[in-house]
């Protein structure tokens, strides 16, 4: 696999067991089917409790009482840019469990919270999913509408969430709303469980890209939760925005693992594929675009790693991973393309990787912060004025 400047030379012995074992998995499960999971709009649900036991979920996280093997961020990186190598529907399954569903009830969750789910999550014996993308308020997340309002020792929650990835097969939401019951009404996160009264995950269908992912969305109608539904350590956006931050993270590793795995597919085609006399690699157009195509996963690579080494000691900000998550997706969407143009005509086809991540790619360059929005956000931070705001 493409490390042309031999970043892995420098894995422990537990990051290499971890990037060999994601590998291995996706060769043996993943690829063999994911071509027709594509065409088919469907998501291979009977490997959630698999890819539980192998550690998939939130392995940065630390707990042992938890099932948690607080592994390395370079490990989870490296995880994510396998799963990604496979789908961008299989990485984002494991990264909303682990980042966006684990990470929020580890983070700021109560004792018995973490007890009830984490480890359940962590297993694949729970799916979860985090509602905070409103029909009305995407890119803007602190308009959203849905609303929590005290009744005794209860909430009862009202609104609507879309684009929830995993919500159509999940045990458990992380829904992000406003207590009206509250001063100001801040913001605060409430464990909902679908199956109660009120509750609806309706799938979202006739997708163009992600089709290997399940989406859907989370309809609330005076659903009632106990008061210990509520995550009791965070209120306001800080909560949700933290949670994408981790997620972002992984977003900027996987989308390495898709263009890594449309470069490794255009150069096999290019040695492979004879015309003219000889293999399509000897003409200069094509080394160009494979040397480019390298070049650029390589740079993005660096970025990725680079991340990784300031979460670990605590110094990477919310803008570093703007930057990378906005820097790694294009990058990926750009190269799935040339990927795709050297395979010609049969590139079209879900025997071959390129378009599908290519198609893919065009949803995580808008879900979890637009590629505009990113911009702006370090468009701020370089000159202190938020162009985002009136």
């Amino acid at each position: 696999m493409l490390d042309y400047v031999s970043l892995e030379a420098d894995l422990d012995e537990e990051e290499r067991m971890i990037r060999d074992t994601a590998r291995e998995f996706v060769e043996e499960r993943i690829k063999p089917d994911i071509g027709e999971h594509y065409e088919a709009g469907t998501f291979p649900e009977e490997l959630i409790p698999e890819m539980g036991e192998l550690g998939f979920y939130a392995p940065n996280l630390e707990g042992e009482e938890y099932d948690l093997l607080g592994v390395s961020e370079t490990a989870y990186g490296l995880l994510m840019q396998e799963l990604e190598a496979g789908d961008a529907g299989i990485r984002s399954m494991a990264s909303v469990q682990g980042a966006l569903v684990m990470y929020p009830i580890h983070a700021f969750g109560s004792d018995d919270q973490k007890a009830e789910w984490l480890p359940r999550l962590a297993r694949g014996e729970a799916v979860g999913c985090f509602g905070l993308t409103e029909p009305e308020h995407g890119s803007n997340p602190s308009a959203m509408e849905t609303r929590a309002e005290r009744d005794g020792d209860e909430y009862v929650l009202n609104g609507s969430k879309t684009w929830i990835t995993n919500s159509p097969i999940a045990d458990v939401a992380v829904v992000w709303g406003r207590d009206t019951s509250a001063e100001d009404n801040p913001v605060r996160g409430f464990l909902v469980e679908t199956d109660r009264d009120g509750v609806s995950t309706n799938k979202i269908d006739d997708k163009l890209s992600m089709r290997a992912s399940v989406t859907g969305e989370i309809g609330l109608s005076n659903v009632t939760v106990p008061e210990e539904n509520v995550l009791p350590g965070v209120e306001g956006m800080k909560g949700p925005l933290s949670c994408l931050t981790q997620a972002r993270f992984g977003i900027a590793w996987g989308a390495v693992g898709a263009a890594r795995d449309c470069f490794e597919t255009a150069r096999q085609y290019a040695t492979d594929r004879e015309q003219f006399g000889g293999p399509i690699a000897r003409f200069q157009i094509q080394q160009q675009k494979l040397a480019e195509m390298a070049t650029q996963i390589t740079t993005a690579q660096l970025l990725a790693y680079r991340l990784a080494e300031l979460k670990e000691r605590g110094d990477l900000r919310p803008q570093h991973v703007s930057m990378a998550k906005r820097n790694n997706v294009r990058m990926a969407r750009d190269q799935a393309r040339i990927a795709r143009e050297m395979l010609g005509g049969n590139g079209i086809t879900t025997d071959y990787s390129p378009m599908r991540h290519m198609s893919n790619l065009e949803t995580v360059y808008t879900y979890e912060g637009t590629h505009d929005i990113h911009t702006l956000v370090l468009g701020q931070d370089l000159t202190g004025i938020a162009a985002f705001e009136g």
